[in-house]
């Protein structure tokens, strides 16, 4: 598996950056997409689920593709047509399954688009099978992109915008600090001791940044300013965009978490961010290589957030 596109600069999030051609005019051209099916490459997914191998994200044949239905998902830069199924994983050897979750860092810039887009069609799909105008059955239209009703009324996918800071004292070198959270809701023991940033759901007729300075305010009690935007993801859990900022706060001031939320939060110097980062600490976590929020923190340590 190779990272992302080494062409970008800045860095950007992991899945911020793809060579996948949505070529969205082809959705509704069903004899393009029936002449495309036996040219394609395919992505099986199950729920939140695909399989790789030591390669890369695996891609089968359509003629090897289970049964199910079929999501076109776009060209890559020599127009080879993918195709996400949604059905049972096959037993492959040498091949496991996984989640964006676990594998998202590691997939180049095709792969993670692809498998993102997959994922979120997917969820999507799972929870529209109704109607919002009249509770009747819907059924996959405009080559997964869609749901339609018997009288031809079409459901197109939407998704939430969501805020994601790192909140930092303003101070250079290994001395600085920034302040992270650990949710009420991790309570698995692999997550038990992990930190991580703030975040939350913009709120109708909210700015991003808005809804950064209130969300901060909320789970943390403490006031921001100074914000920078840094990038986004997409993350289908089940269908949110991360945007990702920064925000310098007075680490003076009295810290008051929201215990409905958030179980403590505390201030740490880049020195010991930078030391889980290396492993050469574990006294406490930090967010998955696959998240946003990793990426704000690797770019805060490396002094260019």
């Amino acid at each position: 598996m190779t990272g992302r596109s080494e062409a970008i600069v800045p860095p950007t999030p992991p899945f911020g950056w793809t060579r996948l051609r949505r070529a969205a005019h082809r959705r509704t051209d069903g004899a393009w997409l029936a002449d495309a099916w036996p040219r394609s490459r395919v992505l099986v997914v199950d729920r939140d689920t695909a399989l790789v191998s030591d390669d890369g994200l695996v891609l089968v044949d359509p003629d090897k593709a289970p049964d199910g239905e079929r999501i076109f998902l776009g060209e890559d830069d020599e127009e080879t047509p993918y195709f996400a199924v949604l059905a049972p994983l096959p037993e492959l050897p040498g091949t496991r399954a996984v989640t964006i979750r676990e594998i998202g860092h590691e997939l180049n810039d095709l792969e993670s688009a692809l498998l993102v887009t997959a994922i979120a069609l997917a969820n999507w799909h799972r929870r529209h099978r109704y109607s919002p105008h009249d509770g009747k059955p819907t059924a996959m239209a405009e080559a997964g992109w869609a749901r339609t009703g018997d009288d031809g009324r079409l459901v197109w996918p939407r998704t939430d915008p969501a805020v994601i800071v790192l909140v930092h004292d303003g101070r250079s070198g290994e001395g600085g600090r920034c302040l992270l959270g650990h949710n009420v809701a991790w309570t698995s023991p692999a997550w038990q001791r992990r930190y991580s940033c703030f975040a939350g759901f913009i709120e109708a007729g909210e700015s991003a940044e808005s809804a950064v300075v209130r969300e901060v305010a909320e789970e943390a009690g403490i006031t921001v300013d100074h914000l920078r935007y840094l990038g986004s993801q997409a993350w289908p859990y089940p269908g949110s965009l991360m945007l990702g900022f920064t925000a310098r706060a007075d680490p003076d001031r009295p810290v008051r978490v929201d215990a409905t939320e958030i179980s403590e939060a505390r201030w740490f110097t880049r020195t010991e961010i930078r030391d889980v980062l290396t492993g050469d600490r574990d006294d406490f976590g930090l967010p998955m290589g696959a998240s946003i929020a990793h990426f704000l923190i690797t770019e805060w340590v490396a002094g260019r957030a």
